[in-house]
């Protein structure tokens, strides 16, 4: 399943509030690249009837089918990647221990996610 950090749940409830999108859900994507790395998107929007939708932490979340086995065992987090620079990243639980950690570098940053929807290319650092 799918979950989400307490720290990346408050980040979201903010950025609903600052953005105005407090009665919309945050909806999650993933799709692998042809190179084999895995891409994430996220942003506020409606739900459709057909999304898992899910509550965690306060924070109301749908995924559409066809994303659904790319983003299960995945966690979002929001941290600190350098002094002063905070941002959102997705843990693929499924990777083998040891492997470096993957993140989602711009996108959303500590600004949160507007309602435009963010993502960035996921890479290894």
């Amino acid at each position: 399943m799918f979950t989400l950090s307490s720290a990346a749940a408050r980040q979201i409830q903010q950025a609903a509030i600052a953005s105005g999108a407090q009665e919309m859900v945050l909806r999650i994507a993933a799709r692998v690249d042809a190179d084999g790395s895995m891409q994430y998107g996220m942003g506020f929007d409606d739900p459709n009837d057909e999304d898992m939708k899910l509550d965690l932490d306060g924070v109301a979340v749908v995924i559409a089918d066809e994303h659904q086995e790319l983003l299960n065992e995945t966690l979002l987090d929001y941290v600190e990647l350098q002094p002063g620079e905070f941002n959102f990243i997705f843990i693929d639980g499924r990777q083998p221990r040891g492997a470096p950690e993957q993140a989602l570098p711009g996108g959303c940053g500590s600004g949160g996610c507007s309602g435009g929807g963010c993502g960035s290319k996921k890479r290894t650092h």
